[in-house]
C-alpha cells in the first residue's frame, strides 16, 4: 500500500512538473523593409530598402497556438514628389510595435507557422543631412500584420526562423498635408534569425 501511494505521489509530481514546463521563446532576426511605390492625391512616395532588426517574444498557449509581441527597427530614405516639390527627401526611422496570434505545425524538425495580428508603425523623421524638409513630424500608422514562415529546430532550445511578414498601413505624411497620399500600402518585412526556447 505504501509503495502504491509513493508511486502515485511520484507520478503526480512528474505530471505537475511536466505541466509547468516553459513554453516561451525569444528571437532576434535581421530583416529588410520593402515598401511599394505609393501614388495618390497628386503625390508619389518611394523608399529605399534598408536592413533592420526584429525582436519577438512568443508564448505558447497550446502546442499549436501562441501569442507573440514584436518590435522592429529600420532606417531608410523616403522620397516625396509632387507637382510643386519634385524631390523632397526624409531620412526615416521606422519602428514597429505589434501583437499577433501564431498557428504552428510540427513535422519533425520543421515547424511552419502562420500569424495574424495588429500593431503600429511609427515613422519618425531624422533631422540630418539626408532630410531636405525640417517641418516634418512623426506619423503613426495603425494597421494589420500577417505572414508566415518556417522554423528549423537545431536542438530543443534553439531554432532558425525564416519568415515573411506583411504590414497593411496607411502611407505616412509626416504631418504635412502636401505629402498625404490617402492610400494604404503593404509593407513587406522578410526576416531571418534565431530563436531561443526557455
Amino acid at each position: 500500500m505504501k509503495k502504491t501511494m509513493l508511486l502515485g505521489a511520484l507520478m503526480l509530481l512528474a505530471s505537475f512538473g511536466h505541466a509547468q514546463e516553459s513554453r516561451q521563446d525569444i528571437s532576434a532576426s535581421v530583416m529588410t523593409v520593402w515598401s511599394p511605390q505609393v501614388n495618390g492625391n497628386a503625390v508619389q512616395l518611394n523608399t529605399t530598402k534598408p536592413v533592420g532588426f526584429l525582436a519577438s517574444y512568443r508564448y505558447m498557449l497550446t502546442p499549436r497556438s501562441a501569442l507573440e509581441v514584436n518590435y522592429s527597427f529600420a532606417q531608410y530614405n523616403s522620397k516625396y514628389s509632387t507637382s510643386f516639390l519634385p524631390n523632397v527627401r526624409i531620412h526615416t526611422r521606422q519602428q514597429e510595435i505589434s501583437g499577433a496570434y501564431v498557428y504552428n505545425l510540427n513535422f519533425r524538425n520543421f515547424n511552419p507557422f502562420l500569424e495574424a495580428g495588429v500593431g503600429a508603425l511609427l515613422f519618425s523623421p531624422i533631422r540630418d543631412y539626408r532630410t531636405t524638409n525640417f517641418d516634418t513630424r512623426q506619423s503613426t500608422g495603425l494597421g494589420a500584420l500577417f505572414g508566415g514562415g518556417l522554423a528549423y529546430e537545431l536542438s530543443p532550445s534553439w531554432d532558425i526562423r525564416v519568415q515573411y511578414r506583411g504590414f497593411a498601413v496607411k502611407a505616412p505624411s509626416f504631418g504635412l498635408d502636401n505629402f498625404k497620399t490617402n492610400r494604404w500600402e503593404v509593407v513587406s518585412i522578410p526576416a531571418v534569425g534565431m530563436a531561443y526556447h526557455f
